[in-house]
């Protein structure tokens, strides 16, 4: 739709209502502010859940690989033998033996419920997400009696790095005179804080050797962590797996193994885009109902262009152009609100706890210990576009109406 040189003079003079028009100019002051909160808020919320989703399977990967090999039995022997053909099969990055069970873990504050991995030094030190996230202490002293130990665990239990920390199985001994609780104490040699409150405020690593010997799991282990190089791809891999170990395993990828909580974060960033985009409709009908009282406020001036010559297709082109003005500044308005606002949500978010004095993103709620956010271009460009189709809709039926008004009828009553 092309607008000549009369057409947008007379449509943006129209959104310069004077003082007798001034409720026409407020409801469409209303309906762009409408738009542009509506964009802004669709894009920051978006961009959060993108973040959230991004984050949370990142973190549940980094520690927890993409696939999880077990032995038809409780425990795996002979495990670097399988470890060997596992790493032979195309796709594989790695293959990590693990031993794992859960804990009672004990310091001077109190006690708390741990899960204690058993990981070789030299695999836990290639383990970017704990590696690159060490806060005290040295992953180099992990080793023998040393383990790394997650900073929110060791703060409720008032430890720090050097310091003792006793491990309870809560499988006992049995001994002549009953069973004995199996415990250990180790020295913590290093406290990582990966931002993911369920792992760091329970998981214990442990070399490989002491777990093997505090679980009594002699020359045998509890699974093997397998990573691939797509991880989408995961399953393709798991069937090679399972050909090269001859079908005697039992293979878990982590889309089933975390299915709840990636179907929980997808269903959720679905239905949040619904629920916003109806601020973005509610907008629209504000523009409708704000050109509608327009087109009858106008109708003298109407039926004066109409027999000054101005053809039915020129009002139509005023009083989409008045219309989509709206809906234009409105959604460029919101994009660059929502982006200035996504970009800075952190530092916002610590301003604002910082004056009301309230936690306004609690870890052990929402997992993470800062706000994760992720623009994807492509959602933003969906969420401008279908603002601006909205806009442009509403102004349809309302302009149409003037379109068709007769010039006699629009004189006779004025």
């Amino acid at each position: 739709m092309i607008f000549g040189a009369f057409e947008r003079m007379v449509a943006f003079r129209y959104l310069r209502a004077r003082r007798q028009e001034g409720f026409v100019s407020v409801i469409a002051i209303f309906s762009l502010l409408g738009i542009a909160l509506g964009v802004a808020t669709l894009i920051i919320v978006m961009s959060v859940m993108n973040g959230f989703r991004a984050d949370l399977i990142g973190r549940i990967l980094g520690l927890n690989g993409h696939l999880g090999v077990y032995a038809p039995t409780s425990t795996m022997p002979n495990f670097d033998a399988v470890v060997a053909k596992v790493r032979a099969v195309p796709g594989i990055v790695s293959a990590t033996p693990l031993v794992e069970g859960q804990v009672m873990a004990t310091g001077p504050a109190g006690a708390s419920g741990a899960l204690v991995r058993g990981i070789r030094p030299d695999d836990l030190r290639a383990r970017k997400l704990v590696a690159n996230h060490v806060v005290a202490g040295s992953l180099g002293d992990f080793a023998d009696d040393g383990i790394a130990v997650g900073d929110r665990l060791a703060v409720r239990l008032g430890l720090k790095a050097g310091d003792k920390i006793t491990l309870i199985s809560p499988e006992g001994t049995d001994t002549a005179f009953g069973t004995m609780p199996r415990l250990k104490t180790y020295t913590i040699a290093a406290l990582f804080d990966i931002g993911f409150y369920e792992y760091d405020n329970s998981f214990i690593y442990v070399t490989l050797a002491a777990a093997q010997v505090f679980f009594k799991m002699k020359d045998q282990v509890s699974y093997l962590e397998v990573f691939v190089g797509d991880a989408d791809q995961s399953s393709r891999e798991a069937q090679l797996i399972t050909a090269a170990l001859g079908g005697s395993t039992r293979i878990l990828d982590w889309q089933r193994s975390n299915s709840g909580i990636v179907n929980a974060v997808e269903i959720e960033r679905n239905v949040m885009f619904l629920i916003l985009t109806l601020i973005i409709v509610v907008a629209a009908f504000n523009i409708i109902s704000g050109m509608i009282m327009m087109v009858k406020d106008k109708g003298r001036d109407i039926a004066i262009l109409r027999t000054m010559g101005a053809s039915r297709g020129m009002i139509l082109r005023i009083f989409v152009l008045s219309g989509a003005s709206i809906g234009v500044v409105g959604t460029l308005a919101g994009f660059g609100l929502g982006l200035v606002i996504t970009k800075n949500l952190e530092a916002i978010r610590q301003f604002l706890q910082s004056v009301l004095h309230v936690e306004l993103f609690s870890a052990e709620i929402y997992f993470f210990t800062r706000i994760p956010a992720h623009i994807d271009r492509g959602e933003v460009t969906a969420v401008v576009l279908m603002a601006l189709a909205l806009s442009f809709l509403a102004t349809i039926y309302p302009s149409w109406r003037a379109a068709r008004l007769d010039p006699v009828e629009g004189l006779r009553y004025e």
